[in-house]
This record gives structure tokens, C-alpha cells and sequence, in this order.
């Protein structure tokens, strides 16, 4: 069999100003069908709220975040980001991408990077439909959450890992 049926292998980035569109779209298909799955049509409307994304507020925010992408073939497929204290603060992925190590890979790299910080454990506040995910990669939850975002109760998971010897 020839490497040519291999998948392509994404590789880590830092995040830069041009990955401002392919991040924001990434999220909100993430959300809006990826996580769809789990959570209500408001929900997902309160969540993602598409009309009030501006592009250039996103930037800023990825870039004031330890934002990193996974790229296949020149394409963004994935972002996530970690605080020095080791918060991750989003990790999502390309619907057309999803179940193919991009997430896996963003998490390597951000383990590195928080116990390079210093950090003694990676913390997230995680969708129902993330959950299984983090949980795979050695997280555990620490506590049920129903925050409200844009007047519309939601339920995530606060969820830690050890980083002292993984």
C-alpha cells in the first residue's frame, strides 16, 4: 500500500492574524454542527451567535490567548490556546476534520507548552460533546457546570489533568 492512502498528519503553529477567518469559521461550524448534537438549537444559537462576531475582535482575542493552529495541506483545520496557569480556554476542530488527530495534536503541543510555562496541570471548561474527548486524554471532571451565556443556561464540565507524570 502506498503512503499516498495515509492521512495527512497535522502540524502545530502559533496562531497568526491571517488564521482570524479559518479559526472563526472553525468555531462556529464546530458549534453549530458538531455540537449540535448535544446541545438545544437555542443553546447552540447563544453559544456560537454569529451575528455578533467581528472578525477583527476575534484576532485580538486569539492573539492575547497562546493560540495555536493544526494545519493539513496548507489549511487550517483546528485551534486551541493555553494560559501559562495551563487554562485552556477553547480547543475545536473542523467538522470535515474531526475524529483525525487534530485535536490530539493541538493537545500534545499545549501540554508541552504549559509544563514549559511551568504549569503543574491543564484545566478546561468543556462541552457535553468535547467531554469524552478530554476524559480519552487523562482529564477528569472536577465539577458540572450550567453557566448562562446570552440568556440561555448551557452545561459544560470543569475538567483537570495532572501534568507531574504524563
Amino acid at each position: 500500500m502506498s503512503d499516498d492512502f495515509e492521512p495527512a498528519r497535522p502540524r502545530v503553529r502559533s496562531y497568526r492574524a491571517e488564521d482570524a477567518r479559518a479559526t472563526l469559521t472553525i468555531f462556529l461550524a464546530a458549534i453549530t454542527e458538531t455540537a449540535a448534537a448535544d446541545y438545544s438549537p437555542e443553546q447552540v444559537q447563544a453559544w456560537a451567535r454569529p451575528d455578533r462576531r467581528n472578525l477583527t475582535e476575534w484576532d485580538a482575542a486569539r492573539k492575547s490567548r497562546n493560540t495555536y493552529v493544526a494545519v493539513i495541506g496548507g489549511e487550517v483545520v483546528g485551534f486551541s490556546d493555553v494560559a501559562e496557569t495551563g487554562y485552556i480556554d477553547m480547543m475545536f476542530v473542523s467538522p470535515t476534520h474531526a475524529r483525525r488527530g487534530v485535536a490530539r495534536t493541538l493537545l500534545t503541543t499545549l501540554e508541552q507548552r504549559a509544563r514549559d510555562a511551568g504549569a503543574s496541570r491543564l484545566t478546561a471548561d468543556v462541552s457535553i460533546t468535547a467531554r469524552p474527548f478530554f476524559e480519552r486524554a487523562g482529564f477528569q471532571v472536577v465539577a458540572e457546570q450550567h453557566p448562562v451565556t446570552g440568556g440561555v443556561q448551557m452545561t459544560n464540565f470543569h475538567m483537570a489533568k495532572s501534568l507531574a507524570n504524563s
